[in-house]
Order: C-alpha cells, then sequence, then structure tokens
C-alpha cells in the first residue's frame, strides 16, 4: 500500500470511571431523548442501571436484542425509534447490542429496506447521535465501521460497513463487564484474539495497526484467563476492554481474514455465537495460514516467548498448538461436531465460506473451496 488509513469513533472514553462521562456526552450531542438499545442478559444482571442512572434526559429502552441480531430486527428497533420520538441512540451491551445501535443511528433518517444497504459504503451520511457502552470485551465495535447481521433467508452472516457506523463517542469501562458470564468472557475473549491475530497478519496492516494487535494480543494472552476465572478481578477486566479495544481499533483499520470467512457460515446456518465460531476456526485455520505468513506467526510467537530462535517455520507452529491448548483452558467447545454439525454439511460451508471475499481478499495466502472444505474437515472432530 502506498498509504494507510486509520478510522475509529469520534471520541473514546475509558478507564474505571468513564461512565462519568456519559451525562457529559449526552449535552454535547445535544440529545433530548435517547433510545437505549440493550438485551435481556444486561437488564437483569442490573448492569443497565450503572448507565441509567447517570441519564439526564428522558430516555426509552429496547431490550430484546438476539445474541445473533437478525437484519429484521433492526428494521423492529427503528420503528421503535420513530414511535417514541427519540433524536439519539445509546447502545449498552455486547457486539449484538452495538451492531444493533450503530444501524439504527444509521438508518433510521434513510428510504429503503435494511437489506438495501448491506455491503461497503452503501450509506453515505448520519445525523442520528450514537453513544455506545459495551459490556464485553471482545467485539470491538464500540470502534468500527462495520455491523454484522444474520440474514435468514441466505442462512449467512451478512455486513454492513460504513463510515457512518462509526459512534460518536465510545465509552469503555471495566466495571461494565464484570456481571459478563465466564462462557461470554471467554469467547469475546478470544473473539478479540482473532481480530488482533489477523489484523497482524492482514495484507492491508500498517506500522500503527501493528503496534496495536501485537500489544492486544500479549494483554489477552495474560489477563483473558484471569477475566475467565476471577469474575471481579477488576484489573484483568480493565485489561481486557483495553485489549479489546486495541484489537477493534487494529482490525477496524487492518481488515480481517479467513478465520472470520469461515466463522460467517457457522453463526448463519448454526445460530452459533460469534465468538465461539471465530475461536473454534482460530487454530485450524492458522495452520493453513503458515505458509503464507509464517514470518509474522514466528513474531507473535517471540512475543508470547513461544518462540527457538529464528525457525519461522516452526515457530509458526508452536503458535497454532499453543491456540489450541489456550482454547481448551478456557472451555471454549472444541469440534463442529459438538454443535450438530453433520460432515455432509462441511461442503455446503465450503460454498458458502468462499463468497465471503470481502474477507479473504486481506488473508495472508489465498485458500481454494477445496482447501477450505478441507480446514473445516480437520475442525470437525474436537481434538
Amino acid at each position: 500500500m502506498s498509504f494507510a488509513t486509520f478510522k475509529t469513533a469520534n471520541k473514546l472514553i475509558t478507564g474505571p470511571n468513564a461512565l462519568d462521562y456519559v451525562a457529559t456526552a449526552i449535552e454535547k450531542l445535544k440529545m433530548n431523548k435517547a433510545l437505549i438499545v440493550t438485551d435481556q442478559g444486561v437488564v437483569q444482571s442490573g448492569t443497565i442501571q450503572q448507565v441509567l442512572s447517570r441519564l439526564n434526559i428522558d430516555y426509552a429502552i429496547y431490550d430484546q436484542v438476539k445474541p445473533e441480531p437478525e437484519l429484521a430486527q433492526v428494521q423492529e428497533v427503528i420503528d421503535g425509534y420513530h414511535q417514541q420520538a427519540c433524536d439519539g441512540v445509546i447502545a449498552v451491551g455486547g457486539g449484538s447490542a452495538l451492531d444493533i445501535a450503530k444501524c439504527v443511528a444509521a438508518l433510521a433518517g434513510q428510504t429503503g429496506a435494511v437489506e438495501d444497504f448491506i455491503g461497503v459504503d452503501q450509506i453515505q451520511q448520519r445525523d442520528i447521535a450514537l453513544i455506545v457502552i459495551p459490556t464485553t470485551a471482545g467485539t470491538g465495535s464500540e470502534v468500527t465501521n462495520i455491523a454484522i447481521l444474520s440474514d435468514t433467508v441466505k442462512q449467512m452472516k451478512q455486513g454492513i460497513v460504513s463510515d457512518c457506523l462509526l459512534p460518536d463517542v465510545a465509552i469503555v469501562s471495566p466495571v461494565m463487564s464484570v456481571s459478563c458470564p465466564p462462557a461470554v468472557t471467554a469467547a469475546s475473549g478470544v473473539d478479540a484474539l482473532v481480530h488482533a491475530i489477523e489484523a497482524y497478519i492482514s495484507v492491508n496492516r500498517s506500522d500503527v495497526t501493528d503496534a496495536l494487535a501485537i500489544q492486544a494480543i500479549e494483554m489477552i494472552v495474560e489477563y483473558l484467563p484471569q477475566a475467565y476465572a476471577l469474575p471481579n478481578h477488576l484489573l484483568a477486566r480493565e485489561k481486557m476492554a483495553t485489549a479489546s479495544l486495541m484489537a477493534g481499533l487494529a482490525f477496524g483499520n487492518a481488515g480481517v481474514g479467513a478465520v472470520h470467512a469461515l466463522a460467517y457460515p457457522l453463526g448463519g446456518k448454526y445460530k452459533m455465537a460469534h465468538g465461539v465460531s471465530n475461536a473454534l476456526m482460530l487454530p485450524y485455520v492458522l495452520k493453513w495460514n503458515v505458509l503464507g505468513c509464517a514470518e509474522r506467526l514466528s513474531e507473535i510467537a517471540k512475543r508470547l516467548h513461544l518462540a527457538q530462535g529464528n525457525h519461522h517455520m516452526l515457530n509458526a507452529e508452536k503458535l497454532v498448538e499453543f491456540l489450541h491448548q489456550f482454547c481448551r483452558q478456557l472451555n471454549i467447545p472444541a469440534g463442529l461436531q459438538h454443535f450438530g454439525i453433520v460432515e455432509e454439511d462441511l461442503a455446503g460451508l465450503a460454498a458458502e465460506a468462499i463468497k465471503v471475499e470481502r474477507l479473504l481478499k486481506n488473508n495472508p495466502r489465498q485458500f481454494t473451496v477445496q482447501e477450505i472444505e478441507s480446514i473445516y474437515r480437520e475442525a470437525y472432530v474436537s481434538r
């Protein structure tokens, strides 16, 4: 590349007391009535109260965001936004809530069906204020210009990509993830690890994204096991919130690759959680990527103290094996058969994955549909 660009939310607020900025953000954005977009888990855990108690304006709440949100739900929330006469959106939740809220803020002022905006740069402007507050450390959605939604007709994950999805303010506080269940902590944390690794080996990487990605990788490997085993470990939560943010900044500009491309059909057809499907496919895809980026993977191995000298291929293979063990330590379900997938479906999954050209073009090694099917077959039976 002869040049690189870097984009993120307009303003990032981080740290243990970051939530104290909510009222200021609302005032600066001139919101009068906000639609709070969240899910039942955030409501039932009481986490939502940490935000509501700081609001200084009227608000309405939409709390029915699904774990793997569908395109149709975006229109449902847009309808509620207009019915409640809101003039701003505040997302409180994991990646699903953030992605829905980003789409609502960007599309509530548009004409046409939500499906019309699938793809890259189909939205030209957003006039609705948007604040996002993540409750998980994983998706990086708070700083990216993409929303991933399930197309129930095509049984496939679809991406809406536009800089109009970048929030006005992202507030990242570790206290918001304390109530996150261990299984979600693990899956979302490995999701952030995938973001960082794929950004580091992306053909679109830059020195800026490299610095963010490699630091995020180190922090996740060190602190995710602690956040998983000790939910109230605030330092581990803060480090994971920061690492997820950094990974989001890295992949939001460098892009992700084949791990995500192969994960998309799993989420679309089998409703696998995005973090779980990414975590499951990570070591298997990286094994095939070794030939395309052994030196880059070796650099990661060195930073994790797994390397032996400058034997790039050997170091890359050590990294792949380490990732198998890391996911196992976090009790990430292994093996596609664990999710009720039958072997006869693997060819169809490969046929769908090869269509995700937007992501595959970022990958350091180009795959054929036959090679993708081989990767699925390797990932079929748990190790």
